[in-house]
């Protein structure tokens, strides 16, 4: 599975890509950081991150799209820009028709370092290792990212899995459930068949009550 990971932000926003399946470890295929510039109008700020994010994503063809999840911030200025910048990740996903999850911070840090309190030099060192990389990837917002994809291939893929399986289910019980409600129907009309052909029986001419008395007289 390839995964394209981004860790939102209007001035600096990570984008990671990597490929691998659950529980062994991922193949880099690259990661880019997306500035935008603070003295500039929001609305350009948002439309650049907009074509950038939607050009990585033509560019790698990901199979699913991972973003993390704004969280409450003491500060409300950063946090809208973040929840913006997060909008435009998952918005760049969907356009594309592709799969869009999203993870909070400690779920990210749990499945990459084992711990979701973990610092992010913990973060980039697991990354750097996890990946096989030569040196830590630069800045830290490209090391979130790469490390959103990874949780997503180890997690979001199970959690595909069993998705699927409960789907599967749920379909399977439908369908028992409808051939239930055809068979109710089923009997019920030929009970009434039944009850229609008694009653024309009871009625018809020489069954009615005293029709074989008056041919006896």
């Amino acid at each position: 599975m390839r995964v394209l990971g981004i860790d939102p932000g209007l001035t600096r926003c990570g984008v990671g890509v990597v490929e691998g399946v659950p529980g062994r470890p991922c193949k880099l295929i690259g990661y880019y950081v997306v500035y935008t510039d603070p003295d500039d109008d929001i609305a350009l700020r948002l439309l650049h991150l907009d074509s950038s994010l939607a050009g990585l994503v033509a560019e790698h063809r990901p199979e699913a799209v991972a973003v993390e999840r704004v969280f409450s911030q003491h500060n409300v200025r950063t946090v809208m820009g973040t929840a913006q910048a997060s909008a435009v990740a998952m918005l760049s996903g969907a356009r594309a028709r592709l799969p869009v999850q999203t993870y909070t911070p400690s779920e990210v840090k749990a499945a990459v370092t084992g711990s979701g309190t973990a610092g992010k030099a913990q973060v980039t060192g697991m990354v750097t290792r996890l990946l096989g990389l030569d040196e830590p990837p630069r800045p830290a917002d490209a090391a979130d990212a790469l490390a959103l994809a990874i949780c997503h291939v180890w997690r979001g893929g199970t959690r595909a899995r069993l998705q699927a399986a409960a789907v599967s289910a749920a379909g399977g019980a439908q369908r028992a459930a409808a051939r239930q409600a055809v068979a109710r129907q089923t009997r019920k009309f030929r009970e009434a068949q039944q009850a229609a052909a008694a009653r024309q029986r009871r009625t018809a001419p020489g069954n009615r009550p005293g029709d074989n008395e008056g041919a006896r007289r």
